[in-house]
This record gives C-alpha cells, sequence and structure tokens, in this order.
C-alpha cells in the first residue's frame, strides 16, 4: 500500500499523470475546476484521456491485466467493486488518501475499498416541461397514457435499466434483489409505452432535446445541464425515491504513476474541490461539510438527511444477477417496444 505524506514535496512526483475520464461538458468542467488547480499545485502535468465509458474503461483494465495505460479511471462503484474481486484495482486507505476519512461512510462503503467516491448523481425524472402541463411528482407518471409513444428507456448495458428495473419492483410492491417479478412487469407495460432503448446518453438527451420524447429517467447532473443550457425541461426526484449513481476515482494495479494519482484522488476531494466540482458539474457529493449555494444545495445530495431518503444498491448482489436479468430484460421488456 502506497503512503502519501503530506511532507512530500511536489518535485517527487511523476511530471506526467494520466487521467481517464469522459468527454463534453465533463471535460471542460473538470479540466478548470480541478485538473488546472492540481497542476498549479503539484507542478504535475495531468494528460486528459478522453475515452470510454465506465464500463468500456474497466473492460481495458481487465484486458491488460491492470495496466491500460492512465493512471486514474473514473469510473462508477460497480467497476470499483469488481476490480478489487478481480485484483485489478488499487486499495485506497486514509494513509494514502487522508480525505477519505472525510466521505459520508454509507457511501464510501457502497463503493468499497478501491473507490473514492469523488461525486453522486441520482436517477431522476426528467421531462419536457412544454409538454407537460403538470410536473410529474412519481415514477408511476411514466405509465401516463399521455406518454404513450413519447417516453425513450436505456438499454440494459446502462446501470440506469437496472436501477429503474429496482424502483419500477419496489412502486409495485417487490424488492429491489429477491422479489424482482413485479419489476419486470411494470418494465414490459413501460415498454410498450416507449419508442425504444438507447445506451448512451448522450443520444438519450437527444431525443428529449428535439421534443420526440416528453419524459424519461435521467441522471440528474446531466438533466441539470440541460436546465442551464435553455432546453425546455425540467427534473424531479419522485417523491417514492430514487438510486444514486456513486462515481468513484480509481487506480489501476499497474499504473506508472501511483503516487500522483494518489495525490489527485486526495486533492480532488478536498473541501474545495469538492464545492469546485458540485457547483461547477451540478452534482452531489459523499462530503456532507461543503457550503454550496441554496438553489445548488436543494437539487443534490449533498447532507444526511439526503443521504437518507436514498435506496442504495447492493452492487455486489446485483453483478450476481446481471446475466439472468439481462436475458429476462431482452426477452420479455425489449420485445414489447413499439
Amino acid at each position: 500500500m502506497l503512503a502519501l505524506s503530506c511532507a512530500v514535496p511536489a518535485s517527487a512526483f511523476a511530471e506526467t499523470l494520466i487521467v481517464n475520464s469522459y468527454g463534453g461538458p465533463y471535460e471542460a468542467i473538470i479540466e478548470e475546476r480541478i485538473i488546472k488547480p492540481f497542476e498549479e499545485k503539484y507542478g504535475v502535468d495531468v494528460v486528459y484521456d478522453a475515452v470510454g465509458s465506465a464500463s468500456q474503461d474497466y473492460a481495458k483494465i481487465k484486458a491488460t491485466k491492470g495496466q491500460p495505460g492512465f493512471d486514474v479511471a473514473v469510473m462508477t462503484a460497480s467497476q470499483s467493486l469488481q476490480g478489487c474481486k478481480d485484483g485489478l484495482l488499487e486499495k485506497l486507505d486514509a494513509g494514502a488518501v487522508p480525505n477519505l476519512q472525510k466521505l459520508e461512510p454509507t457511501l464510501a462503503a457502497v463503493a468499497g475499498p478501491c473507490g473514492a467516491v469523488h461525486e453522486v448523481q441520482y436517477m431522476a425524472l426528467l421531462y419536457r416541461t412544454d409538454k407537460l402541463a403538470v410536473a410529474p411528482t412519481s415514477w408511476s407518471s411514466l405509465f401516463d397514457p399521455q406518454l404513450d409513444g413519447k417516453i425513450i428507456l436505456p438499454t440494459f448495458q446502462n446501470v440506469m435499466a437496472v436501477f429503474l428495473l429496482e424502483i419500477m419492483s419496489v412502486l409495485r410492491g417487490g424488492d429491489m434483489i429477491d422479489n424482482i417479478e413485479p419489476g419486470f412487469a411494470a418494465m414490459a407495460e413501460l415498454a410498450r409505452q416507449s419508442i425504444g432503448f438507447e445506451q448512451s446518453s448522450a443520444i438519450l438527451e437527444s431525443y428529449i432535446k428535439d421534443g420526440t420524447v416528453w419524459a424519461m429517467p435521467f441522471w440528474n447532473g446531466r438533466a441539470q445541464l440541460l436546465v442551464d443550457q435553455g432546453v425546455p425541461v425540467d427534473y424531479v426526484r419522485p417523491e417514492e425515491g430514487t438510486i444514486p449513481l456513486i462515481a468513484t476515482l480509481n487506480v489501476p494495479t499497474g499504473a506508472q504513476n501511483k503516487q500522483a494519482a494518489m495525490a489527485f484522488i486526495d486533492f480532488f476531494l478536498e473541501k474545495s474541490s469538492q464545492e469546485a466540482w458540485v457547483t461547477g458539474y451540478q452534482v452531489g457529493s459523499a462530503r456532507t461539510d461543503i457550503d454550496i449555494p441554496v438553489d445548488i444545495r436543494k437539487r443534490q445530495i449533498t447532507t444526511k438527511a439526503d443521504l437518507d431518503g436514498l435506496k442504495l444498491p447492493d452492487l455486489s448482489r446485483i453483478a450476481d444477477k446481471l446475466g439472468e436479468w439481462g436475458e429476462r430484460w431482452e426477452r420479455d421488456v425489449v420485445s414489447q417496444a413499439n
């Protein structure tokens, strides 16, 4: 296990750090809010590798036996848990990353010992404000006849589909793992309301931006970006609750610049960095001590009360179910789409 001492001079770090993450609006915000301040503090040149989704990035880590060519990967708690199990991601501790101690323990536990939770989004209900006269408040609103042919759904390769399946199961009297039958019945019904399925968030949002779709599940951070762009949309955290998307920073076991990688992760988790990230990317945080504007706080996950209202997924058990659930999704849900 690497230990990172605050006394280690910046000159002791590698001159270059390769960070793999997402493109689009995310890239511009992380460059401004996190990467440039980190470079200025430590004198490290960060190379930003905006290639692949979280699942694709982990597939590369696995295919290269922990030597993917980047030092830090932005993924989700699902990949963190799998990477720990496979022995392909470094375990993190407070010796190397002191700010881990500042994270809310229940969220940190979901990500496991190899993932540092740097943001929290949640599955929101996104809708067109110019098409729906009354704002939806419940996941059951998706079944409204006025939305027939006006919904699009994620493919099962997008974890949002898994979370929606679980939420619908709870909504119909089941649970999130062992009694999932009501969820599949509800999703089959919802598929008949939909125009189809897409995996990419960028493609999903294009349907609601052009007005083809009037409502759909979507990550609240990206939903807020659409609101800020002036698209006639808004989003809600439905009254039944929702499931969070827990994003993590990870270090492959074969990373070349592990000390600088640990420093980058710790910097990202600093109170000031989390405040900059939450206000810039419009997401939540696993630090409940951050100071952010009220208008942002009311829509994000930033307090213990917010966290208590979430339905935390058991990602390890979900992983064991994915094969079976994926087959059923194709057979019983996708087949029902218009």
